[in-house]
């Protein structure tokens, strides 16, 4: 059940904003559309062949073939959106009393999800939240979304926003520096998603050249008038994600002001603008107790989780609501399901699942949901990082693959398995799993089939 917009025109994909270029909003008129010949056309082009065919869609898939099976459903969610129009119409009135009592019924009903999936430029796909989801992930955010190129370019929107009925809850995130084409991109997607949410972390060069993500800290009028803007226009919360000062009291105004221009959900990563290395430094959980003490909207927190203990200390230190994980993750989407790689492996026992295994289930779910291939390319390195150290002539193989193919791809994985190559994940003995929404750990390891940095901007 693929919900994909339409694919047709063609822009730059990070090219300066220019409000002359906005385009009028229109209706979208599929969820599933054939699949582009190149999303290379939508990005600046690569001189590259096999760039251009890692940005091909891995799977063709027709219109025809699906319209006709996602219009009843694409019908009843619209409708539910318009029924809840009229009570989200209203939130320029509430008080700031109501806009609290309002933002927290919105988390309950949702479930109070504690373990979520962090936004990842090109890795918080569709497919990937799919698995993490059936390891324990209880909410994951989409990849950021351009808002300019989201409203201009219904192939960018076809390509890079993908979801179904079962990828809920669902943050959507946009960066943006005009709250009117903010707008109009998030009116596409309101009607699919939880949360729609403001990117006020990414700290990556792109960003500062873009203007927008973290460098709009420069500039707080501004990252006020994009909140108010989706805030009094919008039919769902909005949520930000953002980054600390290093100033602390510069991070606790920042944060009020956040909930008081209307901010529903705030989720903090404890390292400032500058500290863009994760493994050289640690998250600022103080400075996220901080944030949660002195706001009263959900808080997440984001840093410093690479296994379920790091989950249950995160919790008790900064009191947040739940947490986010990005890196971590992409080497293993087991982590919520209490599973740990090689290195954090005390006592711990095989949990009998290894990276290999999730690849395949990876693999599976990307032939589901097609995804462009630059997105499965770059899983492959995270997931097999490891077993391509001990076998480099494998990874040197698949690098030299100008186009890929699942044939390949689970062909290698068969490969590296009679090599003799197993990495397992450790699952620690009766500790590991899943977070209730009291907080307190369910006490099971081993969750499978339980519910469902690079100099590229990745925001974690």
């Amino acid at each position: 059940r693929l919900m994909r917009f339409k694919p047709s025109a063609t822009f730059s994909l990070f090219a300066e904003h220019n409000p002359s270029l906005k385009s009028p909003l229109t209706p979208i008129s599929s969820f599933m559309a054939a699949s582009s010949s190149s999303i290379a056309e939508t990005l600046t082009l690569s001189s590259h062949p096999s760039e251009e065919l890692d940005d091909r869609v891995c799977s063709e898939t027709t219109q025809s073939s699906l319209s006709n099976h996602h219009h009843h459903q694409q019908e009843q969610e619209q409708d539910e959106h318009q029924q809840s129009s009229s009570l989200c119409s209203r939130s320029r009135y509430l008080t700031s009393e109501s806009r609290i009592e309002r933002a927290w019924a919105h988390w309950k009903k949702l479930g109070l999800p504690k373990l979520i999936v962090a936004p990842m430029v090109d890795n918080s796909e569709l497919p990937f939240r799919m698995l993490c989801r059936k390891y324990g992930a209880e909410a994951a955010y989409t990849p950021m979304l351009h808002s300019r190129i989201f409203t201009e370019s219904e192939k960018y929107r076809s390509q890079e926003f993908t979801t179904c009925k079962e990828d809920r809850p669902l943050f959507v995130q946009f960066c943006a520096n005009d709250p009117d084409t903010l707008l109009e991109a998030a009116q596409r997607v309101e009607p699919y998603c939880d949360y729609v949410d403001i990117n006020l972390g990414c700290p990556q060069r792109i960003a500062r050249r873009g203007n927008y993500g973290a460098f709009l800290m420069n500039n707080l009028p501004l990252v006020k008038s994009l909140v108010e803007k989706l805030v009094l226009n919008l039919t769902v919360p909005v949520s930000c994600k953002i980054r600390v000062f290093p100033e602390l009291q510069d991070t606790i105004n920042y944060a009020r002001m956040l909930e008081d221009a209307g901010c529903s959900l705030l989720a903090v990563h404890g390292r400032t603008r500058d500290e863009k290395d994760g493994k050289k430094f640690r998250a600022n959980w103080n400075a996220i107790k901080a944030v949660k003490n002195a706001v009263r909207i959900p808080v997440l927190a984001n840093g410093n989780i690479r296994h379920m203990d790091d989950v249950h200390s995160c919790l008790e230190e900064t009191g947040a609501d739940g947490v986010l994980s990005a890196e971590s993750l992409l080497e293993n989407p087991a982590l919520f399901a209490g599973f740990r790689t090689a290195e954090w492996i005390l006592g711990s026992e095989d949990g009998k699942l290894d990276q290999g295994d999730l690849l395949v289930e990876y693999l599976k779910l990307c032939e589901k949901y097609p995804v462009p291939w630059r997105m499965i390319r770059s899983h492959v390195h995270k997931m097999l990082g490891d077993w391509f150290r001990i076998q480099p002539h494998v990874r040197e193989d698949f690098n030299a693959q100008s186009k890929l193919t699942f044939e390949f791809l689970y062909d290698m994985v068969n490969q590296l398995r009679q090599l003799g190559v197993r990495i397992p994940l450790y699952a620690k003995d009766s500790h590991g799993g899943r977070i209730s929404a009291n907080g307190i750990g369910t006490g099971i390891a081993y969750l499978r089939g339980s519910r469902s940095d690079g100099n590229r901007c990745r925001c974690l």
